[in-house]
């Protein structure tokens, strides 16, 4: 189990440790020590899912298929499609599990801060999930940029992500105004849109030049310099 653990922080050590809690739980209560048929079904999403992650980083969208998943993750080859129905159904999950992973973080980092705080803690965020976990953001954004096609599977769960991010950055900023720290006069939406298409900007360049991690750091620090210009305190826009 080690295997598919070690390399993500948030996810799967996360895991890890919540199912051997629950193995030491059923150790205590059961004869045996099995898991329960709850537990297995988690665990076989879970592998399922990072399967799927492996392949769509290694081999794209359309070299993902549910009888490669179930077989790579070590099942048989129709329980991807019991478990998840579809393909469609499948690279869904994969979007939520990866987008719930990241707002779980991102609600850590923010917590009790607004304004140009949160902004910066989600851009320090954003970067350390880009190194620890490339594949995941690997994968999330290959499905990202795929959901712009008319025929896409993944659009509606998709679109329904941005809108909530620029959501809560339009809300860091207006927060950050009503307690005084940003100048009113900025419009929250329009920077909250610029903020959320930079970020976006950023991953891209990544996935052109995978290698260029040095180039993702600089990128996210410039965005910080931006994001300060943008978002000045009150009563200094327009200060010369």
């Amino acid at each position: 189990m080690i295997d598919l653990l070690v390399t993500n922080k948030y996810y799967r050590l996360q895991l890890y440790i919540t199912m051997n809690t629950r193995s030491n739980e059923a150790v205590k209560k059961g004869p045996e020590g099995r898991l329960t048929q709850a537990e297995r079904t988690a665990l076989s999403d879970t592998r399922m899912v990072e399967t799927a992650i492996e392949l769509i980083v290694q081999h794209g969208i359309e070299g993902m298929t549910l009888k490669e998943v179930g077989e790579a993750a070590g099942y048989s080859r129709g329980l991807a499609g019991y478990r998840f129905g579809s393909k469609e159904g499948l690279m869904n999950h994969v979007i939520r599990a990866i987008g719930d992973e990241w707002l779980r973080e991102l609600k850590q980092v923010t917590r009790d801060k607004v304004g140009l705080d949160a902004i910066c803690a989600a851009i320090d965020a954003h970067y350390r999930f880009c190194r620890e976990a490339p594949d995941r953001v690997f994968a999330f954004y290959i499905l990202w940029f795929q959901s712009v096609s008319p025929d896409s599977l993944c659009k509606d769960v998709m679109a329904s992500i941005h809108e909530r991010r620029q959501k809560d950055v339009t809300e860091w900023i207006e927060q950050g105004i009503k307690q005084g720290l940003i100048d009113p006069s900025v419009d929250a939406d329009v920077i909250a849109e610029q903020f959320c298409s930079a970020v976006i900007g950023i991953v891209y360049q990544w996935l052109v030049k995978p290698e260029a991690m040095d180039e993702v750091e600089q990128l996210h620090a410039g965005l910080k310099q931006i994001m300060k210009q943008l978002l000045p305190p009150k009563n200094m826009q327009g200060d010369t």
